[in-house]
């Protein structure tokens, strides 16, 4: 009989076939390969001791355990599917999204108003800052952070300006309900080619028709193609023209004269990276969001929410990828030793706990605040501390990388010290904050 070739997993079992494989198998694997066979398990290990916390109510913790849930059985194989393949959220999982989680993700708010929220986890009116935090910390579990970018990350940047700024409510509301049921994807189209993030040198133009009732958008010279994630699934634009004497934000929908076209980039394609052109389009003037030539207000209306939500997510990824070496330095043997057992490496996870610690608590105590203060106090004295929290966590994440080989921190830590304001950007403006409050008899 001709030699059969043994296949690559047979190989590996052959060698320990008829033993206890334990060492073996994590020496290997890690645990969550275990898990997908959880039907074998014979016995589990009672009891989860929790630290105490001033911050957490019981329904903070009743939506903590739904969205565990949620994350594990629905995000989770979804988002490592769509990483791996570049294509965008399954209808199936918006869908589900679409029954509470979608709302969630703007923040606090009158939207939320009535709604039950995942099985009675939480009230609509009672939801605040904690349990913002909690969603957006446990989706990121899902260990995919292009994926994260284009799972409707850009409606929680955009929509915002929407509920906020639209000068009439129907249509506000028919916008909204469009974005929050699925149906329709809304993304802030701010960026330029020519502007970068330095919004006062935007070449957009809008000018108005004759009769006053439509905006002309255009570019200058050149047609203005702004550089956005989601935009290769959108169909609203909430995006920045110069109206004349000042800047001025339009919600732009697709069609005519709107142009998008998918840019390759190193991480995946599931963030839908786009170029885009805005060709001599028209838009209703009713589509103006706040006042004409008060853009800019508009704009960093969210700034300090989105900076807040970008530290929420990395300095939760952090923590992950703790963890991850951790389980792996406890389970991965070297000339005869776990790696735990060598002095080197405990220092360096000594290193990354510290880093993970003091930025959670920092993070939980400004949202400790921010529940306690409306959103225009809070634009006033948590633009710096925010601005401080979010370079201190991508800071983190780059001493993290040093210690901490996981390859799909290593691809996109990067992009979170940029996103959201650069950290010597952020670092400037939480100093100067610092500056401008300080007493004159301190100088």
């Amino acid at each position: 009989m001709p030699h059969k070739t043994l296949t690559r997993e047979e190989a590996v079992l052959k060698q320990v076939a008829g033993t206890d494989a334990t060492v073996a198998f994590y020496n290997l694997h890690r645990q969550e390969v275990a898990q997908r066979y959880s039907n074998l398990c014979i016995g589990q290990i009672e009891g989860d001791p929790q630290f105490k916390s001033p911050y957490y109510k019981e329904s903070h913790r009743r939506l903590q355990k739904a969205m565990r849930i949620f994350t594990d059985e629905e995000l989770y194989p979804v988002a490592q599917e769509c990483e791996k393949t570049g294509k965008r959220t399954p209808q199936e999982l918006v869908d589900s999204m679409s029954k509470g989680i979608l709302l969630m993700r703007i923040g606090p708010g009158k939207h939320l108003h009535g709604v039950n929220i995942m099985d009675g986890a939480v009230k609509g009116e009672d939801f605040d800052y904690f349990h913002d935090l909690i969603i957006t910390q446990k989706m990121v579990q899902a260990n995919a952070r292009v994926f994260q970018d284009g799972n409707k990350a850009g409606m929680t940047i955009s929509l915002t300006a929407v509920l906020q700024f639209a000068n009439n409510e129907a249509w506000k509301n028919k916008t909204a309900q469009e974005v929050f049921s699925g149906k329709k994807e809304v993304y802030l189209a701010i960026t330029e080619a020519f502007a970068g993030s330095d919004v006062a040198g935007l070449r957009t133009t809008a000018e108005k028709t004759q009769d006053g009732k439509h905006y002309i958008v255009n570019g200058t010279r050149n047609l203005v193609q702004p550089t956005i994630t989601n935009g290769v699934f959108c169909d609203y634009f909430v995006t920045g023209a110069k109206t004349g004497k000042g800047l001025s934000v339009i919600l732009i929908e697709r069609g005519e004269g709107v142009e998008t076209e998918a840019i390759k980039t190193s991480y995946s394609a599931a963030a839908g990276t786009t170029f885009i052109t805005f060709d001599s389009v028209k838009v209703l003037v009713k589509n103006l969001l706040g006042e004409e030539n008060k853009g800019l207000h508009v704009i960093l209306s969210n700034f300090n929410h989105e900076g807040w939500m970008m530290a929420c997510a990395v300095i939760r990824v952090r923590r992950l990828v703790t963890e991850e070496c951790i389980k792996c330095s406890n389970q991965r043997l070297v000339f005869g030793k776990r790696l735990i057992e060598q002095p080197a490496v405990r220092q360096k996870l000594a290193k990354m706990i510290a880093h993970c610690e003091a930025n959670q608590a920092w993070l939980e105590s400004i949202t400790y605040q921010m529940t306690l203060m409306p959103y225009k106090q809070q634009s006033a004295h948590l633009a710096g501390p925010i601005g401080l929290l979010k370079m201190f966590a991508t800071r983190s994440a780059h001493a993290i990388t040093d210690d901490a080989t996981i390859e799909m921190f290593h691809r996109t830590y990067k992009l979170d010290a940029i996103l959201g304001g650069a950290e010597e950007v952020l670092g400037d403006l939480g100093v100067r904050q610092v500056l401008k409050n300080m007493p004159r008899s301190m100088l």
